[in-house]
This record gives structure tokens, C-alpha cells and sequence, in this order.
């Protein structure tokens, strides 16, 4: 989310902040186990080709058990095709476990391709860290139970599931990340936001042990040594494989990185053709932010399909003598951050908030707002092309699309232009009556930039009438999804969609979001 709901969060709710707002293996195991084979990188020929493979319908959690039944957490959020990575694990009963990984994709509706599975192996449970530090950090540091080698495992979005001898089930997310994104269209895992969110060990970048309510024993840094809550792949999906299995099945030709490489390579995107931020990606580096700025600038598309984006400034820092999985983010508490007053820029906290602001949309095109809500996404402007072939007319409504967290145009200066306002879905949040808005805006070096500003995008897809929102949806936002992907595949969009700039009819000239502090929050 956008806010922490805590006792210690300052911004007050009124009108003029509200608006812009395996055991015994002693190193580990080499599971050598058994694999798919090798499978096609590059083009569209090649991900058509992939699933065209058999897929494997059985790729779901079928019993979750108890908190901590099984659980285990990935040495790396991405490796390149053929590197190892190492898997540490726990199991509560002290028995043993199996592992399998599933490669997400489209595969004939199946969604996944059993890639690769490992024999038995005895496990016992491990031990649960208490946080740590000024931070609260949480980290397992748990011996290595496997190593398991990614050979054949084409580029993409993977999850291994634990299944210990109780059934009792868990995931593991990974990404196998592309080396080289050039001519492609670049689908990002939002790893940094996933651990943002992890509640495992009782600390978040949100609240302590104690819920919602203890903001103040938050984590204010958050390891990726550990596993993830619930499923073990909560956010991943929610809001990131309805969309994987769409781009999958249209055929195009794709890549695969999380925001983490993006960080650590500022050339990774250089030549791409899109680059493709999933349904909740929050929490940016300025790393990451250059370097889809500075792609953007180059022509490179670039699609939100959800809220909240790049909201909230972070950093990486190393953990113990492993790459950098650290997730940092002070947000309220950015005064105690190190580099306050030394590095500025580089204070973690919200991106619009001091003391360096930089509002996101800059580069989104839309200032998140606020949360919760539901409400009905209404389509404003019929004829553009992003609605071509879902027969909407102006006005039409799609209950419940709208929500939880959501995204607002505002007309001052930072907002990019031109920008064309697609829907304007009026709602209330919070007792305040206000605007979603999916806008669309093109540069002069042709790249389209385009917002959902809605988080129940991705969801919408799966069309299980989640959040009460009719399972037909799924068939427009589809529609337009496919729309979007396929014109930001071929090039810079804006030479062929160029758009024509109806901001003015929907929001009047509304000032300086940062000068002003008339939409901070």
C-alpha cells in the first residue's frame, strides 16, 4: 500500500494532503534431479514455441498446512539460464521434502511447465530469527538444503513448490532473468515490493508482530533470506502471472528481470522495446528509475498495469556477505536513514516527500492517491486505440475494477505531456470523493507510456469474481492488456499513437503538487 496506518504516521486525512496522494548436507545438495530439456530463447517464434510444450495443470499449492509447515527462500531472486541457485528449507514436522519447479507461462491454459524435479530429501525444521538491529531486520540465515541447477530452463518467471512428507505444500519464487532485453518487450518482477510486504518472522516494512497497529516496530530494512509469507508467492500471484500468462500466450517476443537487476545494470534495458511494470511495483531504487526514465527517453514503451507505482524510494544493501538483499526504506523515520543530510536524494522514504521530492509521475503519468476503495472503472474516451475490438461505448462501467489502491492524473507540471485521459472513474475513499484515471502519454523520442491506475488490473484477469468484480471483465481488460502489449512490442508507440491531450477537460490546472503541498498525500 501507499500509507502505513499507523500510530505514527503524520499525514492527516483532509482534502488538500489527500488528493495527490534439505539437513545434514553440510553445503548442500546438487539436485541434479530431472529436466525438461532445453528450451527456446529469444523472439516470438521461440516463447510461441515454449508453449506449445505440454503444460502441467497441477502446479498449485493443494495443501498449505500450518504456518511454517514447510517453507524456504531462494539464495537469489534471479539467475541467468544454467546458474545454480541454492534453496534453504525448513520443514516442522522434521521429516523430509520434494521440490519441483514450475515455469509460468500460457501452455494451453495450464499456466505452467514442470521443468524440473529433485528426489526426497530429509529436512528438519529450522530455527525462527528474532529481528535484528536499529532495523528490526529479520533474516533466517539458514544452511543451504540443495543446490539446484537451472540447465534447460528457458528465460522466465518460475516457481518452485516444496511439498514436505505431511503434503503440506509451499512456493519459492525465482526468476531465470534474460541477459539481454533488446527488441523485446521486458516483463519485471517487483521483488524489491514483495519483500516490502513480507510479513514472515513478524516484520514488514509496514508493521511489527502486533498487526496493522504496530507501525512502530516495523522493519525499516527488510532481508531476502527468508521465505515468504502465506503461499510462499502471495503478490507474485496476485498481481504479476495473470499478466505473464497473457504476454505468454499472445506470442511476444519477451524478456524477463526483476526490479533488482534493473538496479544493479543500468544498461540492462538499453534497446528494448517495452518495458512492463506488473500490478503492484512500489518500491523503486533511483537506480531503477533512471534507468526507465532514461529507456522511456530513448523510446522504449513503458506499461503500468496497476497503482502505487514507484512510490516509495528505497535502497539495496548488502547482507552479510551476500549480493545486495537488503531492502531499505525509513519512509516517516527518514531522518534517521544514514544519508539523511549527507546524500539526499538517496533518503529512503516517498518519492514526493522531502527531503529530496520527485514525484512519480514524472515518469508514470499518474500520482497515486490514496486507498482503500472500489469502485467502478468508467471509460471516458471510446474511440482511442488502447479500446480498440472491446466494443465500449463512453460511459461504460465495470463494477469493482477500481480499487484498492488507485492512481489520479494531476495537471500541474511534472505531469508528462502530452496525455490523454482514457477513463475517468469517480469513487470515494476515505470520505473523500475523487478520480481514478488511466492515462496515456507519448515523448518526442516516440515512447508511449501507459497507466492503468487501478491495482485490480492483473487480478481482473483471472476472471474468478475476485473483489466482486463480474468475471466478464476479464474479457475487456484482456482486450486492452493485448492491445497495449502488442503495440508496445513492435517500437516506440507514439509514432503510430501519438496522443492528442485531453487533460485540460478533465483536470483543470490544479498547481505544483510539490510547490504547493496541495497534493502531497
Amino acid at each position: 500500500m501507499g500509507y502505513d496506518m499507523g500510530t505514527h504516521d503524520t499525514h492527516p486525512w483532509n482534502r488538500r494532503r489527500f488528493l495527490g496522494a534439505v539437513a545434514g548436507t553440510g553445503a548442500g545438495a546438487f539436485l541434479a534431479g530431472c529436466s525438461a530439456g532445453d528450451g527456446p530463447q529469444g523472439g516470438p517464434a521461440a516463447v510461441t514455441a515454449e508453449n506449445e510444450r505440454h503444460g502441467d495443470h497441477d502446479w498449485r499449492l493443494a495443501r498449505q498446512g500450518q504456518e511454517h509447515a514447510v517453507e524456504g527462500y531462494a539464495d537469489r531472486a534471479s539467475v541467468l539460464p544454467g546458474e545454480p541457485f541454492r534453496l534453504h528449507v525448513s520443514v516442522a514436522a522434521g521429516s523430509g521434502f520434494r521440490a519441483e519447479a514450475f515455469r509460468m507461462g500460457w501452455y494451453g491454459g495450464a499456466q505452467a511447465r514442470r521443468v524440473w524435479a529433485a528426489e526426497r530429501m530429509p529436512c528438519g525444521a529450522r530455527p525462527l530469527p528474532r529481528p535484528g538491529g536499529p532495523t528490526r531486520t529479520v533474516a533466517a540465515a539458514w544452511p543451504v538444503s540443495a543446490e539446484v541447477p537451472t540447465r534447460g530452463w528457458p528465460e522466465g518467471a518460475y516457481l518452485v513448490r516444496l511439498t514436505a512428507d505431511s503434503g503440506d505444500q509451499r512456493y519459492v519464487p525465482v526468476t531465470v532473468r534474460s541477459a539481454h532485453t533488446a527488441g523485446r518487450l521486458v516483463l519485471v518482477n517487483a521483488a524489491a515490493t514483495w519483500q516490502a510486504y513480507n510479513t514472515w518472522g513478524g516484520h514488514s516494512l509496514y508493521h511489527g508482530p502486533g498487526g496493522k497497529a504496530d507501525y512502530s516496530a516495523r522493519s525499516l530494512a527488510v532481508s531476502c533470506d527468508r521465505p515468504y509469507d502465506g503461499d510462499g508467492a502471495r503478490l507474485f500471484l496476485t498481481y504479476e502471472q495473470p499478466a505473464i500468462a497473457l504476454a505468454e500466450r499472445l506470442g511476444l517476443p519477451l524478456a524477463y528481470v526483476t526490479s533488482m537487476d534493473v538496479d544493479r545494470d543500468p544498461g540492462l534495458l538499453r534497446g528494448a522495446h517495452a518495458v512492463v511494470s506488473l500490478g503492484h511495483d512500489e518500491y523503486w531504487t533511483p537506480a531503477m528509475r533512471t534507468a526507465v526514465t532514461a529507456a522511456r527517453d530513448a523510446g522504449t514503451n513503458v506499461a503500468f498495469l496497476g497503482a502505487n507505482a514507484c512510490f516509495r524510494r528505497i535502497r539495496l544493501e548488502p547482507a552479510g556477505t551476500t549480493d545486495r538483499r537488503l531492502v531499505v526504506c525509513y519512509k516517516t523515520d527518514w531522518r534517521l536513514d544514514p544519508l539523511a543530510g549527507h546524500d539526499d536524494r538517496a533518503v529512503t522514504t516517498d518519492w514526493r516527500a522531502a527531503p529530496h521530492p520527485d514525484p512519480e509521475n514524472s515518469l508514470t503519468g499518474t500520482l497515486y492517491e490514496s486507498n482503500p476503495t472500489s469502485a467502478d472503472y468508467v471509460v471516458t474516451e471510446p474511440g482511442h486505440w488502447l479500446f480498440e475490438d472491446t466494443g465500449v461505448a463512453r460511459g461504460a462501467r465495470f463494477p469493482n475494477l477500481v480499487g484498492t489502491e488507485y492512481d489520479r492524473v494531476n495537471s500541474g507540471p511534472r505531469t508528462p505531456r502530452p496525455l490523454d485521459i482514457v477513463a475517468h472513474s469517480p469513487l470515494v475513499c476515505r470520505g473523500v470523493r475523487s478520480f481514478a484515471d488511466s492515462g496515456y502519454y507519448t515523448t518526442a523520442g516516440g515512447a508511449g507510456v501507459f497507466n492503468t491506475g487501478t491495482m485490480r488490473w492483473v487480478e481482473s484477469l483471472k476472471g474468478d469474481g475476485t473483489h466482486g468484480i463480474p468475471p466478464a471483465t476479464a474479457r475487456f481488460t484482456a482486450q486492452v492488456t493485448a492491445n497495449v502489449l502488442r503495440a508496445f512490442a513492435t517500437g516506440p508507440a507514439g509514432r503510430d499513437h501519438p496522443a492528442a491531450d485531453n487533460l485540460a477537460a478533465y483536470h483543470p490546472y490544479e498547481g505544483d503538487p510539490v510547490q504547493a503541498h496541495e497534493h502531497l498525500w
